[in-house]
């Protein structure tokens, strides 16, 4: 992927958040991932410096059209790893870090394979 694996873990936590309560500040996500407000800080300025995130008046945290393209790509893999390795009788927190640790290494190639697989 782009980013390496944290930056890339910000912005899925920032999709999954934006899915379940809708507006997403930084303190979210500091709970969500169970860091720091101080590293969400520094993470989110990162992402906003390299056109991934923008942060609008009420403190929302809001992709850029590039920011959902990535997220959306590192979540799919992410989902989708995790239902197959469930599919396979891995334990739903194993299956969940397994996953987490290949959506940022898998190849493309791989990963459509799989999915036409699998899918």
């Amino acid at each position: 992927m782009e980013l390496g694996k944290s930056k890339e873990d910000y912005l899925k936590a920032i999709l999954i958040l934006q899915k379940k309560i809708g507006n997403v500040h930084s303190v979210n996500v500091a709970e969500y991932m169970s860091v720091s407000k101080a590293s969400v800080s520094v993470a989110v300025k990162q992402l906003r410096n390299k056109g991934y995130l923008v942060v609008d008046e009420s403190g929302n945290l809001c992709f850029s059209q590039k920011g959902q393209k990535l997220a959306s790509q590192v979540y799919e893999r992410y989902d989708f790893l995790t239902k197959l390795f469930c599919q396979f009788g891995v334990p739903v927190e194993i299956a969940r870090k397994d996953a987490c640790l290949l959506e940022h290494d898998i190849s493309n190639e791989s990963f459509e394979r799989l999915k036409c697989v699998f899918a």
